[in-house]
């Protein structure tokens, strides 16, 4: 973490992040491209996501999530930040010579070797099968289903514990505190994802939110009743409404949103906690 100096009122509290660890020079030009953002609209033009827009222009880092490269050694070459993610990613140098781009966990450094195999040393950044993991070790970058590529646990910071082995099941206990079965064929990384000081940066000022394409929100009760369910009357007034409503009129604040009958409910065998 880095502080800085009260030099203006928006400095006083600022909190960024330490950069010192990272590389200086920028992505590798092959796995990047552009991607046009759709700042919160759908495909007929129309916004479904309020509150987002403008923002940095971001090339996006092409990230190995399957990870299908088996049984071939690779070296950690930079670490590197990526604006379209929390955690950090790291370039790897394999044997054969390809390069790419993977999530970065938190005791990962340069020059460290890494490799995906169905049974592997359980070393920070190693990829193998959830049936060979000794219980109580921390992955991340976990397949749902065989051969799909990572699914969860990918932000900064976060981190899945391996619990016990079931009738061809692995319990996980995911960061929401959620225990849910996967089946052991599935490959997960070792390791707590890195950068989890990312709870703890402030951003100190408005336009740091901009720069991020996070556009002003406005309070449902200061609109017209046009605008939004809450809006209206005289001054200061209460919403007017027995149950808070997004500005479309669906009941928000409270109200279960997970399908009942979904199929994947039968993996999930605590749910997380309120």
């Amino acid at each position: 973490m880095k502080s800085y100096k009260p030099t203006t009122p928006s400095r006083r509290h600022a909190m960024g992040y330490d950069f010192s660890q990272l590389s200086k020079d920028g992505p590798l030009k092959s796995l990047t491209f552009y991607v046009r953002r759709s700042v919160g609209r759908n495909n007929k033009g129309r916004i479904t996501s309020s509150h987002r827009g403008g923002g940095e222009k971001q090339l996006y880092r092409q990230i190995d999530f399957m990870q299908n490269k088996f049984d071939i050694p690779s070296k950690v070459a930079v670490l590197e930040y990526d604006p379209n993610r929390t955690s950090r990613i790291a370039l790897l140098y394999f044997a054969d010579g390809e390069k790419r781009y993977i999530l970065a966990p938190q005791e990962l450094k340069v020059g460290d070797s890494v490799i995906v195999s169905e049974k592997g040393q359980l070393k920070p950044g190693n990829r193998m099968k959830l049936k060979n993991i000794a219980q109580g070790t921390i992955v991340h970058n976990i397949e749902l289903f065989p051969g799909q590529g990572g699914r969860v646990v990918r932000s900064a910071g976060s981190g899945a514990t391996v619990l016990a082995s079931d009738k061809g099941y692995v319990q996980l206990i995911m960061p929401s505190s959620e225990i849910r079965m996967v089946s052991e064929d599935c490959f997960a990384s070792i390791g707590q994802l890195s950068n989890m000081e990312h709870n703890s940066i402030h951003l100190g000022k408005a336009g740091r939110s901009r720069w991020l394409g996070r556009r002003p929100k406005v309070r449902g009760t200061a609109m017209n009743p046009v605008d939004h369910p809450h809006g209206g009357g005289e001054g200061k007034q209460g919403r007017g409404t027995r149950r808070p409503k997004t500005a479309q009129g669906k009941i928000t604040g409270g109200r279960k949103t997970r399908n009942r009958k979904k199929k994947s409910n039968k993996f999930i065998m605590r749910r997380r906690s309120k």
